[in-house]
């Protein structure tokens, strides 16, 4: 602040205001910067953070732990997250809401909901008669969508981030599993949009994995590629990703590290959940075994949940060992359960499942066209990589000597995503690092046409057009152009081919149909525009960040010729041209030319580079009865190719242009004119009606969101007033009990009297009594009021005692102060008067300061010492603190005088040798503006004693200091 002060000292009073105003709008831009990211586990929930000051953080729960589970308590007064909901879990299981993520995007007859159903028998299931999804019965009140859960988890999120962030945080990304359709992405964004969070980004939680691996590796990463394979097992699925890592040159900001995604496989049911569930059914057959009771503990629920989380801890354990004793206390009927459980028989409950840990790792060198032996390294990730068996398997698979381990394995997804998060908003500065992520679902365009054959027969003819292939890069944007439509007409965005999908995860995805679209107003626009020539019906598809598909716009656009008169040249202009030509100009009339024949071209969106994988999609990559019917399909890919082909003209070729138009412009302007030139077009476009239905999974009406959000709103003030209550309830029992305790200290019996503590002692009891019988049903209101009644009447007992405890070090400051300001003053005044450097006002203040210093404390010490320890003290530390701060000041400003201050110029005798004189002429004139010849030569020939130049003032140094604080030392002035 004080270079800012100096530098603002000499402005100008516009340029001051000017950048005052600018800092005070960028502080208020900085209170609410922060931006957060949240890992979306099935079972555990990873939250970071990027704030000022605090580079990428993961945030730490109520608990400290740096993960929290995903489980929501619904009770009828109260909601419960976290390792609280876990705990009711067992006592109510019909409450308490887990997995549900499998859920969302999903039809009640998905296999995935059946599954969910037979797992978790304790949840009642309804079905949504509008969207035919799922809900959640509580009771006849009480129903919860997947989505309402999912937006009550992520609004805990964002109380923890804010918590730890100390200020409000709206932007996010959220990871999302690789393999989430276009109907759960959009859930996940609805569920955001319930909580109030702005969504940055949806992020592939494999993406954000090899994000974080590349930012910490920036270093390792150069033009040779690096191939990658991440192998990502979690408590519910298994995700198996290739990427590429190397450097490419972009036309912003260079040479920078990319990551490509290049192949992708995932087992949507092969995790840690499947191994708990058959341990948990392997324990349940051991106390019916021990119990040999006609009560079997698999129809008894909260029996059921607490073997779940038994088998959880003892397949942790067993990672570790190889044999472990599972044991619950009062399991059921006041049973207690003890058995004792190996490695090796949780690896034969499983075979089936380790079975399978190879498939996703073979299948995603399948569909990245690459072989085992071009994979450089294997990185673990997901907490069911560390069981044995998983990682032996693998082993196995890839045939390498070891597998990488060196990342952590639970928050790499939440840091990669963080840093993505910082480097979309517009408060933070990243060094970039091009991510390329990657369509696992390949998507196309259908329509129906009517088309007539050779025998004059009409008939439809169904058309596809691959829109975006497998593997397509993302985001990205995309032109189809329909040629044929004169009128309105419709087309359906599908999923294109999934054969590769096994039966059983076709199942699982649900509709393969996305979208209807109807568009209106292709009639009329042709009607319109009968004159003019048609370039088709242009439909603009967007592919985002987030991996969701969307339909921007569509056009009808047109082209006609515009009729151009020459101007008339005048005689002067007639006769420039005819001399120019003369003496082997001609350039003029060349560049007229060829400007008029320039066509003009339709601009396009700008489109991102296609893979070699991905080809530019036209009319000719399909078959020839296609190419007769003239329908063509354009991609964003096709202008993209011909750039890079224009790019990687050799230069021989650039060099044969270049000569080509020289010679051009050096024919006679006879020959020119000669040549006709091609007609300017004028290119219209008329927007069309677009009318869009979702076939997939129907989102929230407008007016379903605004009820659902209010109904979290009211439960999110809910918890937040019962928090408030409890906080006023704990604050006021807390005093209560600690003040009884200090009446009976002795520094407190010392300042107060007897029947001062039997009043404050008479009020404690009474309001314990009152918390005891009546607190339960008191408002905050209320507990708030009776604390700040209790802290009122001990307030003048609590002052006394304060005001002892800080006397000895203020006297002491306070002393030591004095001493210190009567040396200085004293060493002061013996400078001699030709240094001097103080006034004797300055001086004589300080000495004042000082005597009036002493005299106050020497005074209030005596009239306190006057004063019983009971009556309130004169003496007061505010008082002291007042007196040092003043004589402090008055001693620092003399202190920065002497600091800054300059020597005086000491004279010198006149003693110098004659052939010094010249000497010291010289020297003067380099110290000091060169006088006139006469007067050079005047004390050339009578020299005096040589002045020192005139001390610069202080204007002229800051501008130094100026120019170098703005950056620019050469015009400090301007500045």
């Amino acid at each position: 602040m004080m270079i800012v002060h100096k530098v603002f000292g000499n402005m100008r009073p516009l340029v001051c205001v000017f950048w005052m105003f600018l800092l005070a709008l960028l502080s208020s831009h900085t209170e609410s910067v922060a931006v957060m990211s949240v890992d979306l586990g099935s079972e555990w929930v990873k939250v970071a953070i990027v704030k000022p000051g605090v580079p990428m953080e993961i945030v730490l729960n109520k608990e400290s732990r740096r993960k929290t589970p995903v489980a929501i308590a619904l009770k009828e007064n109260e909601r419960l997250f976290g390792d609280n909901a876990l705990g009711m879990a067992v006592k109510n299981p019909k409450v308490t809401f887990r997995y549900f993520q499998d859920l969302l995007g999903k039809r009640v007859d998905n296999p995935q909901v059946k599954a969910f159903e037979a797992r978790f028998p304790e949840y009642q299931l309804v079905k949504d008669e509008r969207r035919e999804t799922v809900l959640f019965k509580l009771s006849e009140d009480l129903i919860y969508s997947p989505e309402e859960l999912l937006g009550m988890i992520l609004n805990y999120s964002r109380s923890l981030a804010e918590d730890f962030a100390e200020q409000s945080v709206k932007d996010v990304v959220i990871t999302v599993p690789a393999f989430f359709n276009q109907a759960e992405r959009r859930a996940v964004l609805q569920a955001a949009q319930l909580s109030g969070l702005k969504v940055l980004q949806l992020i592939n939680d494999n993406t954000a994995v090899a994000l974080n691996y590349g930012v910490f590796r920036r270093k390792d990463i150069n033009a040779t590629a690096q191939n990658i394979m991440f192998y990502d097992m979690g408590a519910r699925s298994t995700v198996c990703t290739i990427v590429t890592y190397q450097t490419v040159k972009t036309k912003d900001s260079g040479t920078q590290p990319q990551l490509q995604i290049r192949g992708v496989w995932f087992d949507r049911t092969l995790g840690g959940l499947e191994i708990d569930l058959r341990l948990r059914d392997h324990l349940a057959k051991l106390f019916n075994e021990q119990k040999k009771s006609k009560k079997d503990v698999r129809e008894n629920q909260r029996a059921m949940n607490k073997l779940l989380k038994e088998a959880n801890r003892v397949k942790t354990i067993l990672s570790a060992n190889n044999d472990h004793m599972a044991q619950i206390e009062g399991l059921m009927d006041d049973i207690d359960f003890k058995a004792k459980v190996t490695r090796q028989e949780l690896e034969d409950l499983c075979a089936d499942l380790f079975n399978r840990v190879s498939a996703p790792v073979q299948q995603a060198l399948a569909s990245a066209e690459m072989k085992m032996e071009e994979i450089d390294q294997v990185i673990l990730v997901g907490g069911s990589t560390r069981v044995p068996k998983v990682q032996e398997l693998l082993l196995k698979v890839v045939g390498k000597e070891e597998l990488g381990k060196n990342i952590n394995a639970d928050e790499a997804a939440a840091m990669g995503a963080v840093y993505q998060a910082a480097a979309l908003s517009k408060a933070f500065k990243v060094k970039p690092f091009i991510v390329r992520d990657a369509a696992i679902f390949p998507i196309q365009v259908e329509f129906t046409r009517e088309v007539e054959e050779e025998n004059h027969i009409k008939s439809l003819k169904h058309n596809k057009r691959i829109l975006f292939h497998r593997l397509a890069p993302y985001p990205q944007r995309k032109v189809i152009t329909f040629n044929r439509y004169t009128d309105d007409f419709a087309f359906s965005i599908n999923y294109g081919d999934l054969s590769y999908l096994g039966p059983e995860d076709l199942k699982v995805f649900g509709s393969l149909n996305l979208t209807t679209v109807k568009l209106n107003g292709v009639g009329e626009s042709f009607q319109k525009r009968s004159d003019y020539e048609s370039k088709g019906i242009k439909a603009h598809f967007n592919m985002d960040e987030s991996g969701l598909l969307t339909l921007d716009r569509v056009e009808a656009v047109f082209e006609t010729v515009v009729d151009e008169k020459p101007e008339q040249e005048s005689t002067l202009t007639k006769l420039g041209n005819t001399i120019s030509s003369l003496f082997g100009g001609g350039s003029s009339v060349s560049e007229t030319k060829e400007n008029a024949t320039d066509s003009v071209q339709e601009e396009d969106e700008v489109p991102t580079e296609p893979t070699k994988e991905e080809e530019p999609e036209t009319a000719d990559s399909t078959d020839k009865q296609q190419d007769k019917e003239k329908d063509t399909t354009e991609t964003n890919d096709k202008e993209e190719g011909k750039k890079e082909e224009e790019k990687a003209e050799p230069q021989e070729g650039k060099e044969k242009q270049e000569d080509g138009k020289e010679e051009a412009s050096a024919k006679a302007p006879e020959e020119d004119a000669k040549k006709p030139t091609a007609p300017k077009k004028q290119k219209l476009v008329d927007d069309i009606g677009v009318e869009q239905t979702l076939n997939d999974i129907p989102d929230f009406i407008e007016e379903e969101l605004k009820k659902a959000a209010k109904r979290l709103q009211e439960l999110t003030e809910r918890d937040f007033n019962k928090q408030e209550r409890e906080k006023a309830a704990n604050s006021l029992e807390a005093f209560i009990f600690e003040t009884q305790d200090k009446l009976d200290q002795k520094e407190f019996k010392k300042v107060s009297t007897t029947e001062q503590r039997e009043e404050i002692s008479t009020k404690l009891n009474q309001a314990s009594t009152w918390l005891e019988e009546e607190g339960y049903a008191a408002t905050t209101k209320e507990l708030k009021d009776k604390l700040s009644e209790l802290k009122k009447l001990c307030k003048a007992l609590f002052f006394k005692v304060e005001e002892r405890r800080k006397w000895p070090d203020r006297l002491a400051a306070l002393d030591s102060l004095l001493n210190h300001s009567s040396i200085f003053l004293k060493s002061a005044r013996m400078i001699p008067e030709d240094d001097q450097i103080f006034t004797d006002v300055e001086l004589g203040v300080l000495e004042k300061l000082i005597t009036d210093t002493w005299t106050w404390k020497n005074e209030t010490l005596a009239e306190q010492a006057k004063l019983s320890l009971t009556e309130k003290p004169v003496l007061l530390s505010k008082d002291i603190e007042i007196k040092i701060g003043a004589l402090d000041r008055e001693v620092q400003y003399l202190l920065n005088k002497a600091k800054f201050s300059k020597p005086k110029p000491k004279k010198k005798n006149n003693t110098t040798k004659p052939e010094n004189t010249e000497k010291n002429a010289t020297e003067t004139e380099e110290k000091i503006i060169p006088p006139k010849e006469e007067s050079t030569q005047e004390n050339a020939s009578n020299p005096e004693p040589v002045k020192e130049p005139p001390v610069a003032e202080e204007k002229t140094e800051i501008p130094e200091l100026e120019g170098s604080e703005a950056g620019n030392p050469g015009h400090a002035e301007e500045f």
